[in-house]
């Protein structure tokens, strides 16, 4: 059977089983909330996440171990790539994946697995928060930032932001400008495009369910930000780069 007829074959059986993707909005959540160091957030959500972890995943191997193996492997290198685009050392990355990959190399069972998948995750944030602290922000500008990166599909403006922090828009876009170095719609913009980056990279999701999943208003809004600030289009990045490892 070729790739064609196994896919159609494949997500026919999954049409008459009423079988529905996990949401890959809250995928890249917990990445993101690994990615920025939230520690507490990445420990409790995997908690809610585990007691359901194969519903909506797809079926890597007949074998149940095996298969979550496997979808820990997959999650390695996503996690391992995008803490290095926030700024982990290359070789601490993709160190550390090859450890927690022989870990569950050596697991006896899911729920073994499942731990050592939940310590993976806890042990890159922890990493990744030490990471930031270097680069620390005011507590009011570091909330904001970690709410933007959790509420990424929201339309997010200064108003609501400043809001939250009980500042006034004009003090709190100033503030932020000199902590971040750029405007609060730039660095929106810019923290979308690089999760959108890492979506194109190393997932199959459509720019269509990208975008959506981003908050744009249309494709063509994505297309228009993404060419912007990363100086291609959306297709020609995922042409160029699509399961390309990073330097």
């Amino acid at each position: 059977m070729d790739v064609d007829n196994a896919l159609n074959y494949r997500l026919y059986l999954q049409r008459q089983e009423g079988f529905v993707r996990d949401d890959l909005h809250s995928e890249f959540t917990q990445y993101n909330r690994i990615k920025t160091g939230d520690v507490e957030g990445v420990r409790e959500r995997f908690k809610v996440a585990r007691v359901k972890f194969q519903e909506g995943r797809g079926n890597l191997s007949d074998n149940p171990l095996r298969n979550m193996i496997y979808h820990l492997v997959v999650a390695a290198g996503v996690i391992s790539r995008i803490c290095i685009t926030g700024g982990m050392d290359r070789d601490t990355a993709y160190t550390l994946s090859d450890i927690y990959i022989q870990k569950a190399d050596h697991a006896k069972s899911i729920e073994e697995v499942l731990d050592i998948m939940a310590d993976m995750q806890v042990d890159y944030a922890t990493r990744m928060r030490d990471i930031n602290r270097m680069n620390a922000v005011s507590r009011h500008i570091r909330k904001s930032i970690d709410y933007i990166y959790e509420n990424l599909q929201n339309q997010i403006t200064v108003g609501e932001l400043a809001r939250r922090e009980g500042l006034s828009s004009g003090y709190f876009s100033r503030l932020f400008i000199k902590e971040t170095g750029v405007n609060v719609n730039q660095f929106i913009s810019e923290t979308k495009v690089r999760t959108a980056q890492n979506m194109l990279r190393y997932s199959e999701f459509s720019l269509l369910d990208i975008s959506i999943s981003l908050g744009f208003s249309s494709q063509s809004a994505f297309s228009s930000v993404f060419k912007k600030i990363a100086g291609v289009t959306p297709k020609v990045y995922r042409d160029r780069f699509y399961g390309e490892k990073i330097d």
